[in-house]
């Protein structure tokens, strides 16, 4: 038989069921190639499609570095628009880990070159560990030029090495009110887990004190972004389209620089404060803390012997004293013991109380500042004079209770409210306070300590100013504000804040007018024990303090400079002016200083002619009119 046609013949006796298995395998090989492809085709859609966007962002930074451009901060301005800080360029030299193929050896020649220790440079290092290998760390801010040529001559010695220039407050006037502006430093871990929500990042600026930090969010602006595009060793090969960065927004203060360079010279050496406000509005037109901050110690961050200076320093410059400081209000404290003393009816303009330089309450003296003492004495009298005695005899009528009621409402013994950090409240005792303070019952003696303003008393500056305004405009408390405006980029007003009245002292204009007069008395009488304060063509009114630091017995024969500082009687000025028709409110207080109207009226004086000086130069002819018509009155 033909071998092909008995090869036929037994393909077609193969029974059907013997395919069956081959068809299965068949199929399980079709299926297993199917199934591979939709694999293959699903993983190409999740990379390509569905995860696109992500994997080509990763192999865009494999060429491409993405870098932040710091926003220059806001300038700070002054009532009238004049810079106090803008900003200026910083040269800073930054190191890339990722550049550098041997770190250690750039470790070394930085601190030789930036005059660093090597610690203090591993330390910054260590502080970026948790940041990408390609983002720069500050080495050291604001080189000298010197260094920056060297940087720059010598880069190829110095891989991932270089220049980065950034913005640097600029503080135009130096330490001019330093205490109220504050500085800016490095971003800390707890203030960066504190703005983890917000565009901060390691190495960036933040404000740490005063406006710079109150109003961190409308100063900081908005930052850049810069592209770089680097090859595959990670140098730079060239820059790509970015974003540039949104500058912060402007404040304008309600300081007056000439009245807060005034009030700043005149207490030089000297430690204290000087507060001058609007009368009718609130504004603040100085706001001078003694001895200042030097504000570029602590930018980049103060040195330890640097801090420990200011630690050790008996004159405290730490203290924003015009809010922080708490002093015995001395004698100022006399207008609270008056005014309380005419509302409870138990004196009036005409009463008399009789000084023979001290009186006994029970076993003890206790004396006037007059030794001779002043002799018959009335309201107008004891106010101008500042006659102990006289108060110690309202205060013992009125009781503490009342003096406190009173001293509260003209707003002692609490914060005023003004938008700043850390203020403090002072302290205005009553009978219940000692009770629960000390778990002693108050004693009556301590009343005539209270009522010149001595014993458990203490009041900061703010206070003693918010208090004068209100006697000056009769009896409107108005809360202290140092900001006035919000300015964008581009001069558009964002806010603009207004005055807004705490408490107004309704039924006590007859007794505020005569105290005023007083006031006036302390200033222009022949015996005012504030006539340093006086000034030519406007009527000033005004109240001297002397308080006590400790008991000076056993200093009473030793002349003044003779006593130790810190034993020394701080002093005390507070006015108004002009009397007829008040503007303005100016409180010094002289830490240590000795008396009110020797050391602090003269500091008020100068800042009260300034004030009308700028008043006269402003609007010569409205002012001679102004003054031709009180003449007339």
């Amino acid at each position: 038989m033909n071998p092909a046609r008995e090869l036929l013949t037994k393909i077609k006796r193969i029974d059907a069921g013997e395919l069956i298995p081959l068809k299965r395998r068949t199929d399980a090989a079709t299926l297993l190639i199917i199934f591979f492809i939709a694999v293959i085709i699903s993983r190409l859609w999740f990379l390509q499609i569905h995860s696109g966007n992500k994997y080509r962002e990763l192999a865009d930074n494999n060429r491409v570095r993405m870098l932040d451009i710091v926003a220059p901060r806001g300038n700070i301005l002054d009532a009238e628009g004049r810079s106090v800080i803008t900003n200026r360029p910083s040269f800073n030299i930054v190191w890339v880990k990722e550049d550098s193929p041997d770190p250690d050896e750039i470790i070394k020649k930085l601190s030789r070159i930036l005059d660093e220790e090597i610690a203090v440079l591993l330390k910054r290092v260590r502080e970026s560990l948790d940041r990408p290998r390609h983002v720069p760390i500050l080495m050291k801010e604001d080189v000298d030029w010197k260094t920056l040529v060297y940087i720059e001559n010598n880069h190829y010695d110095l891989p991932g090495v270089r220049i980065d220039v950034l913005p640097r407050r600029d503080y135009l006037f130096e330490d001019l009110a330093s205490h109220m502006i504050g500085y800016t430093g490095e971003i800390n871990q707890e203030e960066l887990e504190a703005k983890k929500r917000e565009n901060y990042q390691a190495g960036d600026q933040i404000g740490k004190r005063g406006f710079e930090k109150l109003y961190e969010d409308e100063l900081r602006g908005d930052k850049g972004t810069l592209y770089l595009e680097v090859d595959a060793h990670g140098f730079e090969q060239k820059q790509l389209k970015g974003k540039e960065p949104l500058p912060g927004n402007d404040l304008q203060l309600t300081i007056d620089l000439d009245l807060q360079q005034e009030a700043e010279n005149a207490m030089a050496g000297r430690a204290g404060a000087v507060v001058a406000m609007d009368v009718n509005s609130g504004r603040m037109l100085a706001f001078a803390s003694a001895p200042p901050l030097h504000l570029e110690d602590f930018v980049g961050g103060i040195s330890t012997k640097n801090w420990q200076a200011l630690l050790d320093d008996i004159k405290r410059p730490l203290v924003h004293k015009t809010i922080q400081g708490q002093y015995p209000p001395g004698s100022t404290y006399k207008v609270v013991t008056a005014l309380a003393g005419l509302s409870r009816g138990v004196i009036n303009a005409n009463t008399v109380y009789y000084c023979s330089g001290s009186m006994f309450f029970g076993n003890r003296r206790y004396g006037c500042w007059k030794e001779g003492g002043h002799g018959p004495v009335s309201l107008h009298r004891a106010l101008a004079e500042s006659c102990d005695v006289y108060f110690y005899q309202v205060g013992l009528k009125v009781g503490v209770d009342s003096l406190a009621e009173f001293a509260n409402r003209l707003g002692l013994g609490h914060r005023t409210g003004i938008p700043f950090e850390y203020e403090k409240s002072g302290l205005i005792p009553t009978a219940n306070w000692k009770k629960l303070a000390k778990n002693e019952p108050w004693q009556e003696g301590e009343t005539l300590s209270i009522a010149i303003g001595q014993g458990f008393n203490l009041v900061t500056p703010l206070q003693v100013t918010q208090m004068t305004a209100a006697l000056a405009n009769g009896g409107k408390l108005y809360r202290p504000f140092l900001v006035e405006k919000i300015i964008d980029p581009e001069g558009l007003v964002l806010s603009e804040f207004q005055p807004e009245m705490d408490v107004e002292l309704v039924g006590l204009d007859r007794y505020l007018q005569m105290i005023r007069k007083g006031l006036v008395g302390a200033v222009n009488d022949r015996h005012g024990t504030g006539r340093e304060a006086r000034l030519k063509g406007i009527t000033v009114g005004g109240k001297t303090g002397t308080a006590q630091v400790v008991t000076l017995e056993k200093f009473q024969s030793v002349k003044e400079e003779d006593v130790p500082y810190k034993h020394r009687d701080h002093a005390w000025f507070t006015s108004f002016a002009p009397a007829e028709k008040p503007e303005i409110a100016v409180t010094v207080l002289v830490e240590h200083g000795g008396h009110g109207g020797s050391a602090a009226a003269p500091v008020a004086k100068k800042v009260l002619e300034k004030y009308f000086a700028k008043k006269q130069q402003a609007d010569p002819t409205g002012n001679k009119q102004a003054s031709l018509q009180e003449k007339q009155r």
